[in-house]
């Protein structure tokens, strides 16, 4: 019990430039004291003291704005930072080491019984405002994007972003938790872009003004038109003459 809160103390000063003391952290870090709070209440949880379980929660969540559900099993060395907001499900399994920011979730996707949770690898970063829903499994030191929506498996070692969520970039095998949340790809971005370019193209196309001699589109319309006009005036040269 106290390794573990020892891990989750210096988890914080670890990850959070903010921090001044270890006071600081054990006195008024809401992240810090949900997770003080969720043990004691995940303890009579397994005991079957469900209503005190409950009441230690409900309690926390009222102090810190976090909503840790009594059944949840959390690792050692987990970091909410900020913490507003927070929700994590019955089911769901959080990891060691693993940083959460304000506004994510681990929800459940409907009424099903059974496992309806998030399981959570050693590593993750939970972006602000993040939803992994549904019984699917996160990778270790998998990355989630802020905003993004995850419904599906992530394997270990990649980076998701979106909604859905989409992985962006693949197996890093780093095994240090990375928190620099400002060097994400946008794909939807680079597909917005792509389609512009194509515009462009068809626009000069349109307008005469399409060089197709230096044209960078392998699929471009303007360029069989133009092999076919020059062949049709091939041919009537070569009828003429």
């Amino acid at each position: 019990m106290f390794e573990t809160l020892k891990r989750d103390l210096d988890a914080v000063i670890k990850r959070d430039p903010a921090v001044h003391s270890k006071a600081e952290v054990f006195f008024c870090y809401p992240g810090f004291k949900a997770l003080r709070s969720h043990r004691r209440a995940h303890k009579a949880y397994l005991k079957g003291h469900f209503f005190l379980a409950r009441l230690i929660n409900f309690h926390s969540y009222r102090r810190t704005g976090i909503d840790i559900h009594p059944g949840a099993a959390i690792g050692s060395g987990v970091f909410i930072d900020h913490g507003t907001g927070v929700v994590i499900g019955e089911t769901a399994e959080v990891g060691d080491d693993v940083t959460i920011y304000q506004g994510a979730t681990l929800g459940g996707t409907g009424k099903d019984t059974g496992k309806r949770h998030p399981t959570i690898g050693k590593g993750v970063i939970v972006g602000a405002g993040a939803k992994v829903l549904g019984p699917i499994t996160i990778g270790e030191y998998v990355k989630i994007g802020a905003g993004a929506i995850v419904l599906k498996d992530v394997p270990a070692h990649c980076t998701v972003v979106g909604n859905p969520g989409r992985i962006v970039r693949g197996p890093a095998n780093r095994n240090e938790i990375d928190l620099n949340h400002g060097d994400l790809p946008d794909p939807m971005l680079e597909k917005v872009r792509a389609i512009e370019g194509k515009l462009e193209q068809l626009e000069l196309e349109t307008e005469g003004q399409h060089d197709c001699e230096h044209c960078s589109l392998t699929d471009c319309p303007g360029r069989e038109c133009a092999q076919s006009a020059e062949f049709r005036v091939q041919s009537s040269d070569k009828i003429e003459g």
